[in-house]
């Protein structure tokens, strides 16, 4: 899983900044994520700043006076070379469209293209891929409406509401307040495979009800079935019940609010786990033989009760074992050669 912050994002744009020419005179922005790629150059380079849309109508955006300088005031007839930026590539459909629109516009100032991160260390419908990203890929900017979601399990407290504070945490009424009042932090546009808290399991109605009104989907509900939070926190079982259920899972993803179970989560599981409090994925230490002999054993039983077919459960257990990246080098190694 590889993951890029908004962070990474800036320093990403900064560090390859030596790569485009000098004498860029406008950054067009490829809405809606490229957009923030394009205005974070904008701002570092002080070049003048549009959108795709407005761009093909002969507008730019205007800018403020802290920086303003006689090449922010230029129009768009004397701008001679032109940059356009997507925030990342993988198809190109997006940047070939914008190429046709660039094209169809018969312009004549220099029109290049480039985008921040791509699948590959180049592309064909670009000038400049500045930081290769293969998938499976995630940023902060869209990880809560990513479609691994689907596959993901994720956190209540911290990452879809804010954390309730001590006052409020008080496993009574004032607790039971928070779950019905909870300030709502993530939206999501998708629906979620699995919601997985240490909320307990008396909690459940109330939780419902708030996960109804913030119209949340997933497909199922999993919380921690100890009496009270007196009993949870003597186990300390936040983050081993958290690794359980992911562990056993088909997820592909955990998405956690705190680093410390973040780590916890990854280590015991051994699958990777998004911490929304650093905005870094957190990876499982190399599974020991025992772990490894253990997790051979219990995949097949899980993945036959769950009625898949044994080719199907043989390919889950590879990809558990080796990972996406060494599944698919091991499907190269044993695809039959075609015949000349």
């Amino acid at each position: 899983m590889n993951y890029r912050s908004l962070a990474d994002l800036n320093d990403t744009i900064i560090t390859n900044l030596h790569r485009l020419p000098p004498d860029i005179d406008l950054v067009v922005g490829i809405p809606r994520s490229g957009l923030l790629a394009a205005n974070l150059l904008s701002l570092v380079t002080n070049i003048p700043l549009t959108d795709l849309d407005s761009f093909l109508e002969g507008r730019i955006h205007t800018s403020g006076t802290t920086k303003r300088t006689a090449q922010l005031d230029r129009g768009l007839a004397d701008m001679r070379r032109i940059l356009v930026l997507d925030d990342s590539i993988f198809r190109g459909d997006a940047m070939r469209k914008a190429r046709e629109r660039v094209a169809a516009a018969g312009l004549q100032a220099e029109i290049l293209f480039a985008a921040v991160y791509g699948a590959e260390a180049s592309h064909p419908e670009v000038d400049f891929v500045f930081e290769q990203v293969a998938h499976p890929r995630i940023f902060q900017w869209n990880f809560m409406h990513h479609i691994l979601l689907e596959q993901a399990c994720v956190d209540i407290d911290g990452v879809l509401c804010l954390d309730p504070t001590e006052q409020e945490n008080d496993d009574g009424e004032a607790y039971r307040r928070f779950l019905s009042e909870a300030v709502p932090l993530h939206t999501t546009s998708r629906r979620i495979g699995w919601l997985v808290t240490s909320r307990l399991e008396k909690y459940r109605d109330l939780t419902e009800a708030w996960l109804k009104r913030q119209g949340i989907e997933y497909g199922e509900l999993v919380m921690l079935d100890l009496p009270s939070k007196e009993e949870r926190q003597r186990l300390g079982a936040h983050g081993r019940f958290k690794a359980e259920f992911y562990r056993n899972s088909d997820s592909t993803l955990f998405i956690e609010s705190e680093e410390g179970q973040a780590e916890t989560i990854a280590r015991l599981s051994g699958k990777p786990v998004l911490c929304v409090e650093t905005h870094q994925i957190h990876l499982p230490e190399p599974l020991s033989p025992a772990a490894l002999r253990q997790q051979m054993r219990s995949l097949p039983t899980r993945l036959k009760q769950r009625g898949q077919s044994a080719g199907e459960r043989w390919k889950v257990m590879a990809r558990n074992v080796l990972g996406e990246s060494g599944y698919r080098t091991l499907k190269r190694l044993v695809r039959p050669q075609s015949r000349t």
